[in-house]
């Protein structure tokens, strides 16, 4: 199966902030279509790059596009989650440099059959990993109205989250609901005239929360801030790639926590609270994609990359 199309958001900036070494090691812990992984695996000589990746699929179709440099990528089916772990087990003590896009990848999206489109209809699945055990369905089926209310409303930050989440308890009482499109319709049915009219899928921000719990991204993410850094040599880069404001707080507050976490009054002269910093921010603000990239990718309008160097 040949590789859909894909652009890889924010690359050169990535590639830029990474300081590739020839002879480095480098972490891809969100390979997806290996976009990011192909620039970092073609300036090593020496190196060695470790992909990461919970789709299956995604290792497959990266892997035949890494083949030229078979010899320096170690391919490897996880969550990025455990990316200190991976490293360890595969006898790394530190990295020069991290990479994470969270965002999910066009195949997920684009293909129907994974169930992550509110515009095509397939069986409600969702999972980023196809050997993990909660589904979409399971979410949409038995979850409790008021946990289904609290992830549509924390991670969807869908303000009609009451009014679906009673949507779809009704439905359910009558028969499952298996599908994509039917999710979609009681959604359409839940929302008010005025939402149906904005330019935004009325569905959008329901499979979002769906997705996110059933992957339990933001778990992963958190996880991934707690541990991950720990693993880059001094100088090292973390390069992270947001799409939402729910990923990108949990990411400047992992990194604030270990650039500015001394819990010291401000007038101690000196800190006694234990607190080592660990990482330097590379720059305040995110960066953010330019003019011309979002024009030519609209999957690009809301990413933020955040860069930070191990201390």
């Amino acid at each position: 199966m040949d590789a859909p199309k894909h652009v890889s958001v924010l690359l050169q900036e990535c590639i830029d902030n990474l300081k590739i070494k020839p002879d480095g090691i480098y972490l891809d812990g969100t390979l997806g279509l290996g976009g990011h992984s192909y620039e970092i695996a073609s300036r090593l000589t020496t190196g060695r790059l470790v992909c990461v990746d919970r789709d299956e699929t995604a290792i497959a179709r990266a892997g035949r596009r890494l083949a030229p440099f078979a010899g320096r990528v170690t391919l490897v089916h996880g969550n990025f989650a455990d990316a200190a772990a991976i490293l360890d087990s595969l006898g790394i003590d530190g990295a020069d440099g991290m990479l994470f896009d969270l965002g999910v990848s066009s195949p997920q999206l684009d293909e129907a059959s994974r169930g992550f489109s509110y515009r095509q209809d397939a069986p409600l699945d969702m999972r980023m990993d196809g050997s993990a055990q909660l589904t979409a369905y399971e979410v949409v089926n038995t979850w409790s109205a008021e946990k289904l209310n609290r992830i549509l409303w924390d991670y969807g930050e869908e303000r009609y989250a009451r009014r679906i989440t009673a949507g779809i308890v009704n439905a359910r009482e009558k028969a499952p609901i298996a599908s994509t499109m039917a999710l979609v319709e009681i959604i359409k049915a839940a929302l008010p005239a005025a939402a149906l009219r904005e330019k935004q899928h009325p569905a959008k921000r329901s499979f979002q929360a769906i997705r996110i719990a059933v992957n339990d991204e933001l778990g992963a993410i958190a996880a991934m801030m707690e541990s991950a850094p720990d693993k880059l040599k001094p100088g090292g880069r973390l390069c992270v790639i947001s799409f939402h404001s729910l990923e990108d707080r949990i990411v400047k507050a992992g990194i604030a926590a270990r650039e500015n976490g001394c819990t010291c009054p401000r007038e101690a002269p000196v800190c006694t609270c234990g607190f080592v910093r660990t990482l330097r921010s590379v720059s305040r603000k995110p960066i953010l994609p330019g003019e011309e990239e979002r024009e030519r990718n609209p999957r690009a309008r809301s990413a933020k990359l955040r860069v930070a160097e191990r201390v």
